[in-house]
This record gives structure tokens, C-alpha cells and sequence, in this order.
């Protein structure tokens, strides 16, 4: 039997001549642009779809990195309980959305501090795809005994267990977190004179891979 699951939202081929030995295809990796808006609220009333602002904080921008990992797979039954699940195919779909949320008051120096948040969030999603490649790789080929009185279940769960680790480990492995907490730092949230762009140019020089 075959098989094709995903974790979140999400195929390979690969051809030898006869003669030499198949190699096993690697990951897909499908990133797509990213997707930015700049919006203004009033404090007084802010809009339903705006994340609360952290403490002490006049205005944010919003990084969603979205990771989606689909995993594909064969299944040789060797008795009615058991069977050995062959990895062949792994399609993983990368997204970022961004959103600058600013005050309809909001000073020019506040909006520069906004947009270098923005552009640590888009600095690691250039190497994303290069990161989920890395994270996914491992288990192309991948050979994995299962066993059950529903073979068929136990393989879709194996499929979607594997997609969902894929996901996970991404999002540990690309992290950016560490770099915007360290702008923050330097530039005290916006409330010092540290200009942005030189904010951003330290913690890319320091801290980004």
C-alpha cells in the first residue's frame, strides 16, 4: 500500500539508468514570497484582528513563519500484523506573513524601529527553504517497522507523526526570536536613540547564522 499525509497544509521522482543504483530523491521545498501589510489603529479602539500589544509596547510587527510538511510513503506488509513503511516522497511548504502594526500618531522614529523587526523576520526566511531541506532530508528513505490489527491506520498516523516532527524541528532550528529580542535590547523597544538600521546591523552581525 501507499500513502500521503500531511501536518498543516502540503512528491518526488527520481529516474536511474539501468545499471547504476537508485539515489534516493531529496526533500521538496516550496517557499513561498513573503506576505506583508502595514496597518494603523487607534489605541483607543483597536481593531478585532490585532494581536495585543505586549506590555509597554506602542506598536509591533507580527511575523507568522508558517511551516507545513506533507510526507508520502510506501508500506510492504510481511503478515497480517506487520509491515515496513519506506519514506519516498516529502513536500514542505514555507510561508511568512508579516504585519506592522502602528499607532495612526505614530512617530517616524517608532515606524523605523517596526520595520527593522521586519527585516530580522525576512533575513532568516531567505535561508528557511535551506533549513526545512536540512531538517527533512533525513527522512527521505527512511525504512520504519510498524505493526497493528489496522496496518492502514497505524500508517497514515506514522505519515502524519512525521510530518508533524518535521514541522517542529523548523521552527526550532530557523528561530529568530533570539536576534528580535536582542533589537529590543539595543534599541530599547524603540524608547532610546539607537537608530534602527544600526539596531538591525548588530544583531545580524552577532546572532543570525
Amino acid at each position: 500500500m501507499s500513502g500521503w499525509l500531511g501536518w498543516g497544509w502540503l512528491r518526488g521522482r527520481d529516474a536511474s539508468s539501468p545499471g547504476q543504483p537508485k539515489e534516493t530523491p531529496g526533500p521538496a521545498i516550496n517557499k513561498q514570497p513573503v506576505t506583508f501589510a502595514n496597518r494603523t489603529f487607534d489605541p483607543a479602539a483597536p481593531p478585532a484582528d490585532m494581536p495585543p500589544l505586549p506590555a509597554g509596547e506602542v506598536a509591533e510587527c507580527d511575523s507568522n513563519f508558517q511551516s507545513d510538511a506533507r510526507v508520502g510513503g510506501q508500506s510492504r506488509q510481511t503478515d497480517a500484523t506487520h509491515a515496513i513503511v519506506t519514506i519516498t516522497q516529502i513536500n514542505v511548504t514555507l510561508q511568512l506573513t508579516v504585519t506592522i502594526w502602528v499607532p495612526s500618531e505614530a512617530t517616524q522614529h517608532v515606524l523605523e524601529h517596526e520595520e527593522g523587526h521586519r527585516q530580522i523576520s525576512e533575513y532568516y526566511y531567505q535561508t528557511a527553504d535551506k533549513v526545512a531541506e536540512r531538517v527533512a532530508a533525513p527522512y527521505m528513505g527512511k525504512e520504519v517497522a510498524i505493526t497493528g490489527a489496522d496496518l492502514q491506520a497505524v500508517f497514515r498516523n506514522l505519515l502524519q507523526q512525521m510530518g508533524a516532527e518535521i514541522t517542529e524541528e523548523y521552527n526550532k532550528e530557523l528561530n529568530p526570536e533570539a536576534a528580535q529580542l536582542r533589537y529590543d535590547d539595543i534599541t530599547d523597544h524603540s524608547r532610546n536613540e539607537v537608530a534602527a538600521q544600526d539596531g538591525v546591523a548588530q544583531v545580524l552581525n552577532n546572532i543570525a547564522p
